[in-house]
């Protein structure tokens, strides 16, 4: 299909974290020849995540509140939204990988790390806001939760504007830099041999790492979490 695995494009892949898309995910991974499988996870998140069931595995030390609240979020979330388990699409990716034989490539920053940078960057007033707003996430009704994914996959854009608008700074640290930190990964990955890549990321990184990864002379083919979620749209939920 190409002269050269150089030419080929880097094959990213949305997922909204919380939403079962571990069916489409693991066939485009299957279904395409490849070097080598990026996820965004850097290795505390890694190990965490592909550690033993609870119960088993180690009690984090010092993991920091803000991480905390997300995680216990993101699993609420993906218990009462379309039976999604937090992480589910980074684990289908390590099996996928593991069963090709596949080295996995773990490309985003430090969480700690990038959770100080964000904090040291932030105004009180932003301090306060994402606070407030991780907490009230946990007892937010998940119909709300729905009914904002759904406009979120009409109008991604839109949401991407809204955060700017709120808080500069948590779209920089959490969207603009990392994107920038995941494409040098990949674009580094390329020069080292693995010319057919395919990354999964949460899908509010689409537009910004493809951008950065075009940047950078590396193509791209980007499938959005809408055309994922659309061969597996979860049954509506009695209200």
């Amino acid at each position: 299909m190409y002269s050269s695995t150089a030419q080929a494009p880097v094959l990213l892949l949305g997922s909204a974290h919380v939403i079962d898309l571990a069916g489409p995910i693991r066939r485009r991974l299957t279904d395409r020849i490849l070097d080598g499988i990026a996820v965004e996870l850097d290795p505390e998140r890694a190990q965490a995540l592909f550690a033993p069931p609870q119960g088993q595995r180690p009690r984090a030390q010092g993991v920091p509140m803000l991480a905390r609240l997300w995680g216990h979020l993101q699993r609420r979330l993906g218990a009462e939204l379309g039976g999604g388990v937090a992480g589910e699409e980074m684990k289908v990716a390590a099996e996928v990988a593991r069963e090709r034989s596949l080295p996995l490539f773990l490309i985003d920053d430090p969480i700690r790390a990038t959770l100080a940078r964000l904090l040291a960057s932030m105004s009180v007033r932003e301090r306060v806001s994402l606070l407030v707003g991780a907490v009230l996430g946990l007892v937010v009704p998940s119909r709300v939760v729905e009914k904002e994914m759904d406009r979120y996959v009409e109008q991604p854009g839109e949401f991407a504007d809204e955060l700017r608008r709120a808080s500069p700074t948590l779209a920089k640290v959490l969207l603009d830099d990392r994107n920038e930190h995941m494409a040098d990964r990949l674009a580094t990955l390329r020069a080292q041999g693995y010319g057919r890549l395919a990354a999964v990321v949460g899908d509010a990184h689409l537009p910004g790492l493809t951008q950065a990864l075009q940047r950078r002379g590396v193509p791209v083919e980007a499938v959005p979490f809408r055309d994922l979620r659309g061969t597996t749209a979860p049954s509506p939920r009695p209200s």
